[in-house]
Parts: structure tokens; C-alpha cells; sequence
């Protein structure tokens, strides 16, 4: 970097890198922006292209600043690092080959996570705007990007802040001796006391979760009106956003320095408890052992490459948001490779206590499937339909292992092998627990949950984990809410606590559809088709806007402009052929998977007490048929 640069001297001075407003207007030279070059006119001075509204930005305007560096890198962070670095990734390492799935997730973030993030920084930061002025000031043609952007951001925040809504509850409750989910509730029928049915044949973390919290309808066309209890932390979740939001960048920010560190320490202090659990280490060891053939797979890329794009939060309008409260020669650049590092490293440290505390899981339920099939082998053995001599010498039933069990199964398994199938006897194999695909809220409200019940001081663990999921949680509302304010606020020039009050009252009215009674399914069904492939488009087109429509060569020169150096040449060819080229593969790939499998959501059928896979017939909501079949193929067991 030069040494006469701005970047450079202010990072030799001792100031801080944005105090104030006033800060911002005193070390800002005046600029004209008529004759800037991140316009669509070729001359430099001439006028503006006919129809092109005069949108240039000024500092005159007082917009709000960032109090600090740090506060701007934290309230990225907790943007970018979200519920889906907690059950997203450690659920797609655990499916696709462990560690062999670190190294496309790996190359797709350098070819397409970094160089796009980077993209986003600069252009928000250099023209300080929200994503619809960003793109208008661009080429008046182009506002359509940040529009959709900022549509896509509206339907992930209606059913995100749901899940938030269900961590608090799950918060509330997690203050009792013991855990509510902990045992199955008893069923009184006169003098006569009996386990809930419903319970009994599922786990008491499973009823907890479908029953309890959200009383779940059998098909999302049963709506089975609102959930009273799911409303009430629904709203409680609006409130909290709302007030973050109100207050602006300053106070969100301070509001980061606690919401984005804190979820680490909770992350750290569940991998120092998970190392001493038993199991743990058998956990770890199955996330790192690659299945270097499945990361051949084209699935596995591109799986890959819409996690990359989801961690970093490209196409919400979140990170330009952000980078417009910055002053313009702050190091984007450095900024994009820090935030992408600690996305990654955070996704990696959420994997290993994810896997300790399932491999925990893994090795308490093998346990009981031993238990419980030793009982049927000793009953077997007294009503005389298996042999003693079929047991091993050295096997005590008193204190079975599980290689003890293995062998006795083994031996059962040969010699029985005609009438093997009606003994109903399990391998009780800890790889095949292991190997049990469990994500999103199943990961978090039941998986986690019936682990916690197995710590000592469970409550204090609980309270600590879904105090994470909520910080989590909070970071990326603020963020996505951020992204949908900023931009009408550069357009419109409204009061920005009306216009956030307005749109966390129409937010919440229309996320009562979450809170029915079928309002899971809705989560899931917006969760995989209403944001995935749109964002996807929203990210294509903001590249090709900047190394096609604008230039790529005069957007490098802007950069070396606005930052006092030029970035590196390899940025100019992953913006003008690699991300395009990447991104078209991906949107191809997603088309593909859409059109192969029927769209449809993953049903709690109370009377089967089990999951099924409900296809949704031509799209409608009203007609569908249940596909098992469709189901296992596709996406295994659950838990």
C-alpha cells in the first residue's frame, strides 16, 4: 500500500476510525460526484445519461456513522454468523462426507464467498447507500436489484424472527428443575397412571417440541388456529428488533459488542464441557474422517456453494447497508477477508461442539439399545427359544458392553439366521447413530435439547444455549431489518421510527401464518423455496451489473481511488468470468433439484407418530399426498 495514502496515515495515527458524523465531515474532502466515476457516463465531467435521476450522494446530509471499527467488523459478523453456522453446517458436514466437505466449502469461498463479499463492501461504502440507491446511482435501470433484494429480505425476516420467537420460549422454559422435556408427562385415568401415548412411542424431547410447544397439525392444509403461547414470543421477538433497529446504528452497534461476542463464549464453554463428555471424542473423530468419494458428487458443490452464499449474507442488503455508514477509504478489502475468515472459523467451532455433544447422544442411545435388547436376548433365553450355548462364556449380562453385545448379536445373527428377522433384535451399531442426519430445528429443539438432559446442571446449559440461538438470532434480524429500512430511508426521506414501527406491526400480523398451528410447515416451505433461488438471481445480477454493465476495470480503478491501492489482479477475473460462471452453474443446479423432486415439507403425523414427506401437489397448498418412498430416498432418516 502506498504510504502516502489516507488508509495508511490514519492507520498510523491514533484516531479512531469513525467517531462521529462531525469526524466524518472534517477528514472527508468535498467531493464531486457529478463527475465521479462511479456513474454510467463515459467522460468523466459530462452530463448525466438521459433519464438518470441526480440521486449523488452527500455528506451534507448527515447520515449516521460507525463509533468504531470494531463496532462496524462486530455488527458484520453478526450479520454474516447466524442460526445456520449452528445446525445449517454441522447438518451438511455430518451428510456430506465430513471432513471431505471442508474442502469445496473451502474453494467455493474463495472463488465466490470472498470476492462477492468484497463487492458488496465497496460499492455500499464508496456511493453510501442502501441496496436501491446503490444500483440507481449505478444505472437508473438497475434499482430493480436492491427492490428485490429488499422484497427477498422482507420474506426471510417474516418466518426468521418465528425461530428467534421459538428460542425464547424455549428460554423461559428452560428455568425449571427438571428440564419440561426432560421425561414424558403422565397421563391419569382415574386411579390408572400411563405415559402419553404419543410420548412413549417417540422421546420425550420429540413430544416436548411437536405437542407442547407447537401443538403441530397433521398437514399444513389443517391450519388448527394460533398458537397463543407461539404468538405471544412471536411479538416479543418483534418488540426486541423493533427497539435494536429504532435506535440506529449507534446503539445496534453497542448492542453488537454483546450479541456477537457472547454466542462464542457459550460456543467455547460448550466445547470445554462436550471434551469430557463420554463419547464426545468418537463425535469428533466421525466429523473429520472424510468420504473422499462422496466429494465428487456434484450435490456435495452445490450444497457447498449455497451455504457459502447464505453464511455471508450476499444479496440481502445487509452488508451495503452497513458498508454505507463507512467512511470511504476504510479498508473494505481487509474487511471482507476478516469477516469471511471468522464466518468460517465460527462455522468450524459450532461443528465441533455440535458433533461432541451428538457423539455424546450417539453413545447414551447405543447404550439403551444395548439395554433394551439384552432384555429381549434373556427373555428369549428363559422361555427357551435361544440357547444359552449361543452365549459367549465371557458375556455378564449384569455389566453388558457394547462389543460384548456386538459378538453375542453376531453369533445370534449366524446361527439363527432363518428365523433371525422375527426375534426383532437391533445392531445397536454407534456408527449408525452417528450417522443419523438431524438439522435445523430438529438439531436445535431436539437433538440438543435431549443432550442437555443428560448434563449435570442441565438448566444452566439450556439457559445458556437458547440465550445463544437468540443473540444469533437478533444479529441477523438486525442486519436483514437494516437492509430493508436503509434503502427506503435513502429513497423516500420518512422518519425512520415510523417507518420501522410500520414494518415490524405489518411483519408481525403477516407472521401470524407461522404461528398456527401449522405454522412449522410454512417455516420449512419458505426456508427452502423463498429465498434460496431469488437471492441466487439478486447476487448474479448485482455481478454482472458491476463487471459487465459498469466495468470491471473502472470499478478496480474506483477501488484503488477509494482505498489508496489497487486489490489484487485475481479479483478482476473472479468478478468478470469465475463468480458469473459459478453463480449460472448454481442457479442451473437449483433448477434442476426443483424440477426432480416434487416440492413438499416434512409432516408430524400424530397418528403414525413418525415423519412423512407430503407432496404438494401443482403447488397447492390444499392438495397433496403423503411419499414415503420419495422421502427415504431423499433425505434418510430423521431423528
Amino acid at each position: 500500500m502506498p504510504k502516502s495514502s489516507k488508509v495508511t496515515q490514519r492507520e498510523l495515527s491514533n484516531e479512531h476510525v469513525t467517531e462521529s458524523v462531525a469526524d466524518l465531515l472534517a477528514l472527508e474532502a468535498p467531493m464531486d460526484y457529478k463527475s465521479s466515476q462511479m456513474s454510467m457516463n463515459m467522460a468523466g465531467g459530462g452530463p448525466p445519461p438521459i433519464g438518470k435521476p441526480d440521486i449523488s450522494p452527500d455528506l451534507e446530509d448527515g447520515r449516521p456513522a460507525w463509533n468504531s471499527k470494531l463496532q462496524y467488523i462486530l455488527a458484520q459478523v453478526g450479520f454474516s454468523v447466524g442460526l445456520g453456522n449452528v445446525w445449517r453446517f454441522p447438518y451438511l458436514c455430518q451428510k456430506n462426507g465430513g471432513g471431505a466437505y471442508l474442502v469445496p466449502y473451502f474453494i467455493l469461498l474463495i472463488l465466490i464467498g470472498i470476492p462477492l463479499f468484497f463487492l458488496e463492501l465497496a460499492v455500499g461504502q464508496r456511493i453510501r447507500r442502501g441496496s436501491i440507491g446503490v444500483w440507481n446511482y449505478v444505472y437508473p435501470r438497475l434499482g430493480g436489484i436492491g427492490v428485490s433484494s429488499l422484497m427477498v429480505c422482507g420474506f426471510v425476516g417474516l418466518y426468521y424472527n418465528v425461530i428467534i420467537g421459538w428460542s425464547i420460549f424455549y428460554f423461559f422454559q428452560s428455568f425449571q428443575y427438571p428440564l419440561p422435556w426432560s421425561e414424558c408427562p403422565i397421563r391419569r385415568n382415574g386411579s390408572q397412571a400411563i405415559v402419553e401415548p404419543e410420548c412413549e412411542k417417540s422421546s420425550a424431547t420429540t413430544y416436548f417440541w411437536y405437542r407442547e410447544t407447537l401443538n403441530i397439525t397433521s398437514t399444513i392444509a389443517d391450519s388448527g388456529g394460533l398458537n397463543w403461547r407461539m404468538t405471544l414470543s412471536l411479538l416479543a421477538a418483534w418488540i426486541i428488533v423493533c427497539l435494536a433497529v429504532i435506535r440506529g446504528i449507534q446503539s445496534s452497534g453497542k448492542v453488537m459488542y454483546f450479541s456477537s461476542l457472547f454466542p462464542y463464549v457459550v460456543l467455547f464453554c460448550f466445547l470445554v464441557r462436550g471434551m469430557f463428555l463420554k463419547g464426545a471424542v468418537d463425535g469428533i473423530a466421525h466429523m473429520f474422517t472424510p468420504k473422499l468419494e462422496i466429494m465428487l458428487e456434484p450435490q456435495v458443490w452445490r450444497e457447498a456453494a449455497t451455504q457459502v452464499f447464505f453464511a455471508l449474507g450476499l444479496g440481502f442488503g445487509g452488508v451495503i447497508a452497513f458498508s454505507s455508514y463507512n467512511k470511504r477509504d476504510n479498508n473494505c478489502h481487509f474487511d471482507a477477508v476478516l469477516v469471511s475468515v471468522i464466518n468460517f472459523v465460527t462455522s468450524i467451532l459450532a461443528t465441533l461442539v455440535v458433533f461432541a455433544v451428538l457423539g455424546f447422544k450417539a453413545n447414551v442411545m447405543n447404550e439403551k439399545c444395548v439395554v433394551e435388547n439384552a432384555e429381549k436376548i434373556l427373555g428369549y433365553l428363559n422361555s427357551n427359544v435361544l440357547s444359552q450355548d449361543l452365549i459367549p462364556p465371557h458375556v455378564n449380562f449384569s455389566h453388558l458392553t457394547s462389543s460384548d453385545y456386538a459378538e453375542m448379536y453376531g453369533v445370534i445373527k449366524i446361527v439363527k439366521e432363518d428365523s433371525f428377522a422375527q426375534l426383532g433384535l437391533e445392531p445397536c451399531l454407534l456408527e449408525d447413530e452417528l450417522n443419523k442426519a438431524v438439522q435445523g430445528t430438529g438439531l436445535a429443539f431436539i437433538a440438543f435439547t435431549e443432550a442437555m438432559t443428560h448434563f449435570p446442571a442441565s438448566p444452566f446449559w439450556s439457559v445458556m444455549f437458547f440465550f445463544m440461538l437468540i443473540n444469533l438470532g437478533l444479529g441477523s434480524m438486525i442486519g436483514t431489518m437494516t437492509g430493508i429500512t436503509t434503502p427506503i430511508l435513502d429513497t423516500f426521506k420518512i422518519r425512520k421510527e415510523v417507518l420501522t414501527v410500520g414494518c415490524c406491526i405489518v411483519a408481525f400480523l403477516c407472521g401470524l401464518l407461522f404461528v398456527q398451528r401449522s405454522g412449522n410447515y410454512f417455516v420449512a416451505m419458505f426456508d427452502d423455496y423463498s429465498a434460496g433461488l431469488p437471492l441466487t438471481i439478486v447476487v448474479i445480477l448485482e455481478n454482472v451489473s458491476v463487471a459487465w454493465i459498469y466495468g470491471t476495470k473502472r470499478f478496480m480503478q474506483d477501488l484503488e481511488d477509494m482505498l489508496g491501492f489497487r486489490p489484487y489482479s485475481v479479483y478482476f477475473y473472479l468478478w468478470k468470468y469465475v463468480s458469473p460462471v459459478c453463480l449460472l452453474i448454481l442457479i442451473f443446479a437449483t433448477v434442476v433439484e426443483m424440477a426432480i423432486s416434487p416440492p413438499g415439507y416434512n409432516a408430524w403425523v400424530q397418528d403414525l407418530v413418525s415423519y412423512t414427506l407430503v407432496c404438494l401437489v401443482l403447488f397447492s397448498l390444499l392438495s397433496y399426498s403423503y411419499c414415503p418412498k420419495i422421502y427415504e430416498k431423499q433425505t434418510g432418516e430423521f431423528l
